[in-house]
């Protein structure tokens, strides 16, 4: 059974950093792309950032650019995000997910179209 199980997240102040990470069982990311997104409450969901293992193309959400970094370990089968400079609005829960495909564009596909989810981890950034 495909299980995507995340860790890393909690409460930290403005101007801290987190790292979470998420490894995939049940298939191997060497033919997936796989991305971070965050919900906050009230708030629609939020593709963070994304990484394919085709050119290793990797996207990011423009108020996070410069602050949070991607990385992927296929031989591990997992996908760590780097957070830096967290601001209270990064205050959600971070989910990991992926498409089992690996098109250079991939990453730019609807949050609809990622198959599978990790349960989340809370990530709460106080001033």
């Amino acid at each position: 059974q495909v299980q995507l199980v995340d860790t890393g997240g909690g409460l930290v102040q403005s101007g801290g950093s987190l790292r979470l990470s998420c490894k995939v069982f049940g298939f191997r990311l060497d033919y997936a792309a796989i991305g971070w997104f965050r919900q906050a409450p009230g708030k629609e969901c939020e593709r963070v950032s994304c990484i394919n293992n085709s050119d290793v193309t990797t996207t990011y959400l423009d108020s996070v650019k410069g602050r949070f970094t991607i990385s992927r370990d296929d031989a591990r089968n997992t996908v760590d995000l780097q957070m830096n400079s967290l601001k209270v609005e990064d205050t959600a829960v971070y989910y990991c997910a992926t498409i089992r495909e690996n098109e250079y564009d991939t990453c730019y596909r609807p949050i609809g179209d990622f198959t599978d989810w990790s349960r989340g981890t809370q990530v709460t950034v106080s001033s």
